[in-house]
């Protein structure tokens, strides 16, 4: 069977198995998450021989280090993955539920249902923990999935795989609810991406090139973010104790994440006071910073920055420091250079507050905290597919309630339209 008849056979399996699941119980998916999770603790050996595989061959690939600690399971990870499952499970089904519910003068009641999205692709790299992780929530939101993991996951993703069709068997579920393409031809994403009778959405995760590949060719509609260039801003009215550890949080709590600080604004009035101290916390850490001309009269061994460095999503111990004069300087270079992330002020002042949370475009905007709380599992929302910077449809952290939609329902009683 070619790639294209192998696609289009998962996409029809995909399809008939959303309509069963539109309809499951919240007994059913729930029984079934635990089965999985169940099912990945007894199979654990199992599962460190697949990932051995990968890892073996990762190594003669060449694939670095950073690559090969995203791709390695172990009995601590894969712990993590069943315990994300039950999480999954202990969390409110949206599906089903009425909202907004109001009599019209016409005497007909209108409302709000929230109903699945139906076939959802997920395309990712390395970890092959998504793996568990987007069965899991696309399970609980009524979903059929189709994944399509990394290649150097190959063996890891298919051995989970057998742990969640288990589970979705045992529960009386269709297992074509969760298909993991077998295939490492590059040409499947191709495929999956333009199905657009079988896809209804598209979740890539992984690096830019791969997100900015799949918003160019896809038929389908996409949830995604491309990088997060995430700002903290230090106002002249901010608690400057308070200020210092939240920035040095938000930089060097986790580097390589997509809501960690990637450039830091102060307020002129108050540069000369926080910046010494902040610089030789990064310093000490072992974070090189690059700044503006500014910053530079201030801290001693910082680099020049580029324009490009403004743009920069680090994913590094690298940091952008720029001097601003005032609230209204910072919001206008937050405009010109965010990536719709996330940005955090650090202020006393109530009404600049409210005036930055009003006026900074972001799918998060903070008050006195760090960059780093904007996760799924931050929000109350338990595992999340990813985080999305779009302003359509899911925004910020996707949990269960941004993998469905919601339609009108309308309650009469005989009633006519006059």
């Amino acid at each position: 069977m070619n790639i294209k008849d192998y696609m289009q056979t998962l996409g029809q399996r995909a399809r008939q198995a959303s309509r069963l699941m539109n309809t499951a119980g919240t007994q059913a998916k729930n029984t079934a998450l635990e089965a999985m999770a169940d099912a990945i603790e007894r199979d654990s050996a199992q599962l460190l021989q697949a990932n051995a595989k990968d890892m073996d061959a990762g190594r003669a690939n060449g694939l670095d280090d950073a690559l090969l600690d995203r791709l390695e399971l172990n009995a601590e990870r894969i712990s993590g993955m069943a315990e994300g499952l039950r999480q999954i499970a202990a969390l409110a089904d949206p599906v089903g539920e009425i909202s907004e519910m109001n009599y019209r003068p016409s005497g007909i009641q209108v409302g709000k249902m929230r109903v699945p999205l139906g076939v959802i692709g997920i395309i990712y790299e390395s970890r092959p923990n998504v793996t568990a992780d987007a069965a899991g929530l696309c399970l609980k939101s009524g979903n059929a999935a189709i994944l399509r993991g990394g290649s150097e996951a190959q063996h890891s993703n298919q051995a989970i795989a057998a742990c969640i069709h288990a589970g979705l068997e045992q529960a009386g579920l269709p297992r074509e609810a969760v298909q993991v393409i077998e295939t490492t031809d590059r040409a499947a994403v191709g495929e999956l991406i333009t199905m657009s009778e079988y896809v209804d959405v598209i979740v890539p995760r992984g690096g830019k090139g791969l997100i900015e590949r799949v918003s160019a060719e896809a038929r389908v509609p996409v949830i995604k973010h491309l990088h997060g260039v995430c700002h903290v801003y230090i106002d002249d009215k901010a608690d400057q104790e308070k200020a210092i550890n939240v920035a040095f949080n938000a930089k060097t709590q986790r580097y390589g994440t997509c809501n960690t600080m990637e450039t830091l604004l102060v307020a002129d009035a108050v540069a000369e006071a926080v910046l010494p101290k902040l610089g030789k916390m990064y310093q000490d850490e072992g974070v090189e910073l690059r700044g503006c001309a500014r910053s530079g009269e201030i801290l001693s061994g910082i680099q020049a920055a580029t324009d490009e460095d403004w743009d920069t999503e680090y994913l590094a111990p690298i940091l952008s420091v720029r001097v601003v004069a005032d609230l209204d300087e910072a919001i206008e270079h937050i405009h010109a250079h965010s990536s719709g992330h996330t940005e955090s002020i650090l202020t006393e002042d109530i009404g600049r507050a409210r005036r930055f949370c009003a006026e900074v475009d972001s799918s998060s905007v903070m008050v006195n905290a760090s960059t780093r709380f904007a996760d799924g599992f931050e929000y109350g929302l338990g595992a999340e597919i990813g985080i999305s910077t779009d302003k359509i449809h899911a925004r910020g952290p996707v949990g269960l309630e941004g993998l469905t939609s919601q339609k009108y329902i309308v309650i009469g009683d005989g009633h006519i339209r006059q």
